[in-house]
């Protein structure tokens, strides 16, 4: 019941997680589109820095961005903060619920020199410091050498990343890597951009000009943020594609996946430039003159990436897979059904002995022989060609017992011994 239990409180906060996510992400999209399409008003106006009509469910809106002078601040002001919030706070809930309630299971591989509960406290720590760092380096750099800064940046996270995954199983440190990144958006929101805007709100409201210099730098904030979004995306989704962080190399392919998601981002924005606009270019036109070094630079990662994966997390040689052939002396059934008993069905069984992933883990379970058969191929590509099964070779299933398996699958998977 408690395994039950647990199970549907990650369901409940997953979907907590993803509901304000959406609404985040939504409305940093939304205004760095604005902020990107904003023209000169028809008429000037000394406070209006730009204005954009649009239509949208049948009704027509006018948009305009201004500078608030003193004393005119309006009677209700929205704010879009408390999406940012209850982003992260479901996100670190939900790691608590599914890492660190039995970080035996996800956080520590077999034969780790750190316990579990040091597996913990790394995460956290490590987390929560690289965030003072990289707000050091913004803070003391940015404004003067955004480019050494940007390096810097880029340099701390994956510095982290290849810890992370030196230190964790690959599954939590890809999604540790995603709460670093998640950290840092939410961090940038609620101790720079939003400080920013009170100042100039609090200027206003003492009769005082604005200091529209903490308009850029909060903005700048926010361009780090969209860049961060897709990566972190990618890093909440990963726990689902064992191929991507089960590998030797784990921690390249981690690289690869953040500047992809970056890349992908870059080539969104890129049609947005308002030189673009000025210059009457169409999207395509964007993407296949200024965006196609970065489409090129996304395919290319992303490719190397997918090299990356090939061969699971024994073969030091991360580039090769595991080749099977089916000649060889015919393999009797019950000595692959004495495999998969003790190195798969502990999990894979409607009465499991590890009961850490409830009954029947992803609706896979190997109780009959039929059952057996009629996932023959899956077994093939999780434990015998990725290597990604069974999790963290927490079994320790050996090399020999993975080609006796991928033998008798190319042989038919035949159960009439």
């Amino acid at each position: 019941m408690g395994v039950h239990l647990l199970d549907w409180t990650g369901y409940l906060i997953r979907w907590i997680h993803v509901i304000a996510g959406i609404a985040w992400i939504g409305s940093s999209f939304y205004f760095m589109w604005l902020d990107a399409y904003l023209e000169q008003p028809v008429t000037p106006q000394a406070d209006v820095e730009g204005e954009l009509w649009m239509v949208h469910s049948g009704g027509f809106y006018e948009v305009e961005r201004k500078r608030i002078g003193p004393g005119r601040m309006p009677k209700t002001l929205h704010w879009f903060k408390y999406e940012a919030l209850f982003t992260w706070i479901s996100g670190i809930c939900l790691l608590t619920v599914v890492y660190y309630l039995y970080p035996g299971a996800y956080m520590v591989a077999p034969g780790s020199r750190i316990t579990p509960h040091e597996s913990i406290l790394i995460g956290v720590c490590t987390i929560a410091a690289s965030w003072f760092i990289y707000d050091a380096i913004w803070q003391f750099l940015g404004q003067r050498h955004s480019r050494i800064a940007s390096a810097l940046s880029i340099a701390l996270a994956g510095g982290i990343a290849f810890f992370f995954c030196e230190v964790f199983t690959g599954r939590a440190a890809f999604i540790h890597v995603g709460a670093m990144f998640g950290t840092w958006m939410v961090a940038n929101v609620w101790v720079r951009i939003l400080p920013a805007q009170q100042k100039m709100i609090d200027a206003t409201e003492q009769g005082r000009t604005p200091d529209y210099a903490l308009s850029g730098h909060a903005k700048r904030r926010s361009v780090h943020n969209t860049y961060m979004t897709f990566p972190v995306i990618f890093m909440m989704l990963s726990n689902h594609y064992a191929v991507a962080y089960g590998g030797a190399r784990n921690w390249a392919v981690l690289f690869c996946l953040v500047v992809f998601g970056a890349c992908a981002r870059h080539v969104m924005i890129l049609k947005d430039k308002p030189e673009a606009k000025k210059a009457g270019m169409s999207p395509l036109h964007v993407y296949m003159t200024g965006g196609l070094g970065a489409l090129a630079a996304a395919g290319m990662i992303l490719i190397g990436a997918g090299r990356l994966t090939f061969g699971g997390p024994e073969n030091a040689n991360a580039g090769s897979t595991t080749m099977v052939s089916e000649s060889g002396p015919r393999v009797p059934f019950k000595e692959v059904q004495a495999i998969i008993q003790n190195r798969c069905v502990k999990c894979h069984s409607l009465h499991p002995v590890i009961t850490i992933f409830g009954p029947t883990p992803g609706g896979i379970q190997f109780d009959s022989p039929q059952r057996i058969q009629s996932l023959a191929q899956r077994i093939k590509v999780r434990a015998v060609v990725t290597k990604t099964m069974p999790f963290n070779n927490m079994t320790g299933i050996t090399e020999q017992e993975r080609q006796i398996l991928g033998r008798w699958i190319d042989q038919g998977a035949h159960i009439d011994e």
